[in-house]
């Protein structure tokens, strides 16, 4: 598993096309957790950077963090709605850690206030989730190709073309 950063270092490509697909939107992704019957489901939610990791954090006693708390696993997506894919779009997949950190809590919620104004400084939080990455995919589209660059820990990220 890695962290952000050293997601970013070992897969520069993904991680430039998330970052990028990720501000471009808002922050907005869709998250796919794992049903307690099993099944997959997908949620919006705005995963933010912080202090050098991904988080995953947002409005308590939803069904994606009773998800998260029962089985770690995820998938997260850039949202997407460009059909041809112009600006890129990427996937990373991981399982979260749940940190109680109450300090960490209120430095996030005061990052979060400076950043856009919305305001849950002292507030308790349930669940702050921090992503650690198992893998990694983007997509380019041009040219006349498509370009798959994947990331696997241990090893370098590697771009397969499609014509």
């Amino acid at each position: 598993m890695a962290s952000w950063n050293e997601f970013a270092e070992a897969a520069p490509r993904i991680a430039a096309i998330f970052s990028r697909r990720h501000a471009a939107t808002g922050n907005l992704c869709m998250l796919g957790t794992l049903r307690s019957d099993g099944f997959p489901r997908i949620s919006p939610v705005e995963p933010r950077f912080f202090e050098n990791q991904l988080w995953i954090a947002g409005m308590p006693n939803t069904t994606k963090f009773r998800d998260l708390a029962r089985d770690p696993r995820f998938c997260l997506h850039t949202a997407t709605v460009d059909t041809e894919v112009k600006e890129g779009d990427a996937k990373l997949w991981g399982v979260v850690d749940d940190v109680q950190d109450k300090a960490l809590h209120q430095r996030f919620a005061q990052a979060l206030f400076d950043e856009t104004g919305f305001d849950i400084r002292g507030q308790e939080f349930d669940h702050c989730y921090r992503a650690d990455l198992t893998g990694g995919s983007a997509v380019e589209v041009g040219d006349g190709h498509m370009d798959i660059t994947i990331w696997k820990p241990g090893e370098p990220e590697h771009v397969v073309r499609k014509h």
